[in-house]
């Protein structure tokens, strides 16, 4: 089969190679998908480098949200052929080849929803809600600040906090990105690239601060949020897109009686499952009744992944770059 593989780490220009690689077989309670559509974010250039959490063995294809139709199975899998399938992608087969493997925690996807929306959907939903609603505990009539807003998980934070009653302030940094926000329904927008965010921020909440904090930054970002979120408001962090792991003085999560909790999908994943599995089953009834929809700026050929990293690379990607089978 043809698929993107790495077998040394690197930067994904130099170390990324379009060929041959082993088709992958269905073990037990797995399903051998032939891919539909997949996507991209800044986490896979980290594994790709050798630079994330967790390392994966060489060689790799990487990738992990994949969405597709079921051509075998493996022994004990709950799924059949000819289902249509979405979830992370199983083992060191990766989601940017023809054929992917999916474990038994995939899910079944809706008969209206497409591969794209599907993959566009899937982990910055999960992360959203999950670092929302259960992490950061968002509620009706509170404040909410999102970093990173028009990103693909920033996008679907802004919908989260909407649809649970939140009054959602979002911060990009390009007036095209801030109007994605206020598409998304952002009740407030901020370019941070020319404001003050924390002054902007006491202004819009009259000086209390916010309730709940989103922050897939980190660095300055995450600093400069401890400055303008209310008494006992609650930190979320997702990542570290700035490139800087943030430290925070204890005394002021002290004094402000604040909580930093931590949303890490993989270790979710791993430890909650079925709470995982509520939450996509919330998701996918929030978008069958029309109250959320996934932001894809993209829809690029498979074989143009180069060209989409080098889009988060640079900023200049908006909501979700979908990649689709080559013609």
């Amino acid at each position: 089969m043809l698929a993107w593989s790495v077998h040394e780490y690197g930067h994904y220009k130099d170390v990324l190679r379009w060929g041959e690689f082993p088709q992958p077989r269905p073990g037990k309670g797995q399903a051998l998908i032939r891919v539909g559509a997949t996507t991209i974010s800044f986490s896979i250039t980290l594994r790709i480098a050798g630079k994330y959490q967790v390392r994966d063995p060489l060689p790799f294809v990487p990738g992990s949200d994949v969405a597709g139709t079921v051509i075998e199975t493996g022994p004990g899998s709950p799924f059949r052929p000819g289902q249509r399938l979405i979830g992370g992608s199983a083992g060191t087969s990766g989601a940017f080849t023809e054929l992917a493997l999916l474990g038994e925690e995939a899910f079944e996807l809706p008969a209206a929803m497409s591969d794209t929306d599907a993959v566009a959907l899937f982990n910055g939903f999960q992360t959203s809600y999950l670092g929302l609603v259960e992490r950061g505990q968002l509620k009706a009539g509170e404040w909410l600040l999102v970093h990173g807003a028009a990103g693909g998980v920033g996008t679907a934070a802004i919908q989260v906090g909407k649809v649970v009653g939140a009054k959602v302030i979002a911060t990009a940094s390009t007036p095209e990105k801030l109007e994605v926000c206020r598409q998304c329904g952002a009740d407030h927008v901020i370019n941070y690239a020319k404001d003050d965010f924390v002054a902007e921020v006491k202004r819009l909440t009259g000086g209390r601060g916010v309730d709940v904090v989103f922050d897939p930054v980190g660095g300055d970002v995450f600093d400069q949020s401890t400055s303008c979120i209310a008494w006992g408001g609650r930190i979320v962090t997702i990542g570290f897109t700035s490139g800087r792991i943030p430290e925070i003085a204890v005394n002021r999560i002290l004094v402000k009686v604040i909580s930093v909790v931590g949303m890490y999908m993989g270790s979710y994943r791993a430890n909650a499952p079925e709470r995982v599995r509520e939450a996509q089953r919330v998701i996918f009834g929030w978008y069958e009744a029309g109250r959320i929809r996934p932001v894809v700026s993209q829809v690029l050929p498979m074989t143009e992944l180069v060209r989409a990293f080098e889009l988060i690379e640079t900023r200049r990607a908006i909501g979700k770059i979908v990649l689709v089978p080559a013609t």
